[in-house]
């Protein structure tokens, strides 16, 4: 049973002091042997009441046991016997303490890298997610500025509207190109959070697979081939964005991670939901790894605008439009990514 704080504080200064005594009455009765009394008692006291100050001066303490100890043997032909436990339980204590300091520095150190580890996944989170908005918002603002058009087109090109149905119109056109420009101001502020400025181009679709794949098939670093299935059907653009960027970032991996292995990309189109598999038949993660603790989970990697880090960047698009991603050890061997995404971005199925 582990004794209480200020017990354990004092349990060195009574051992120490009942030991002094005790060394005391051991040095009279061996005087007999032709010890010097004065000599005695003075080894006596110094092989053990320093036990007292191993609260403090562990180390001080244990020597000075321990020396005292060695230098009663040619006076008594044989150690003391207090001194002997004296020196057992300084040395005892000394140990103690040192394990004791290197599990609190161990935690210490634990605790710091987990904190450490802790920022820098928030910080890449950040930045994914301001990238994948940098994304999202070309294509909103392609459905808003649409709105505002059909507005303005339904206003002037209806004879005879009744003016209030032309001042809804006219309202309607206005709050979108307001939107347009809320939307505007807020993609600048997170620019300046991820840094940089992104190249302004066409965001890609689901109809530019094949060309992701061939441009994969000819860096020669796996051997890739498209599987459909289901009846295709059209899908919410920040969908097919969310889809078409985990496959890319998934054929990014298994190039790096899984060099000349081949890799299937599946689209499996049913009802409202569209399910996408990557598989490669690489070696897979480490054996005993989690999927978090995989080369593959963080790193930025080549391949266009708005790759972004690894399985977490997956994740963070997946759940942007509604969806839900897997990743971790496919069947026999190799590498698994699995999504299940909505038709229309927002859906919860």
């Amino acid at each position: 049973m582990d004794l209480p704080e200020a017990a354990r504080g004092r349990a060195p200064v009574i051992a120490g002091a009942a030991l002094g005594v005790v060394a005391l009455a051991e040095t009279v009765a061996r005087t007999g042997v032709g010890v010097n009394l004065p000599v005695g008692v003075l080894l006596a006291l110094c092989a053990t009441v320093p036990l007292a100050f191993t609260g403090r001066h562990p180390l001080a303490a244990a020597v000075t046991v321990t020396g005292t100890t060695l230098l009663s043997v040619p006076f008594y032909w044989s150690p003391l016997f207090t001194g002997v436990v004296a020196l057992t339980a300084a040395w005892y204590l000394v140990v103690r303490r040192r394990l004791a300091r290197v599990r609190a520095e161990a935690a210490e150190r634990d605790a710091s890298r987990r904190a450490i580890e802790s920022t820098l996944l928030e910080y890449t989170a950040r930045g994914e997610r301001a990238r994948i908005a940098r994304e999202l918002h070309d294509v909103v603002a392609h459905h808003i500025s649409m709105i505002s058009v059909q507005a303005e087109t339904a206003r002037l090109a209806v004879p005879g509207m009744p003016p209030e149905g032309a001042k809804h119109l006219l309202a309607i056109g206005d709050t979108a190109r307001t939107a347009l420009t809320e939307m505007r101001r807020l993609l600048g502020v997170l620019r300046e959070d991820a840094g940089g400025e992104p190249t302004r181009r066409p965001q890609p679709t689901l109809e530019q697979l094949l060309e992701l794949i061939d441009e994969t098939r000819e860096s020669g670093g796996v051997t890739a081939r498209l599987i459909l299935r289901g009846r295709t059907a059209p899908l919410d653009p920040g969908v097919e964005l969310t889809a078409y960027r985990i496959v890319q970032e998934a054929l990014t991996n298994a190039r790096r991670h899984a060099p000349g292995a081949a890799v299937d990309v599946e689209l499996h189109y049913d009802d409202d939901v569209l399910h996408l598999r990557v598989r490669d038949n690489g070696p897979g993660p480490p054996p005993n790894g989690s999927e978090g603790d995989d080369a593959r989970h963080g790193g930025a990697h080549a391949g266009g605008p708005g790759v972004g880090h690894g399985l977490l960047g997956m994740r963070e698009r997946a759940a942007t439009v509604g969806g839900k991603l897997r990743t971790g050890p496919a069947p026999g061997h190799g590498f698994l990514v699995e999504a299940t995404l909505p038709a229309k971005a927002g859906d919860d199925r």
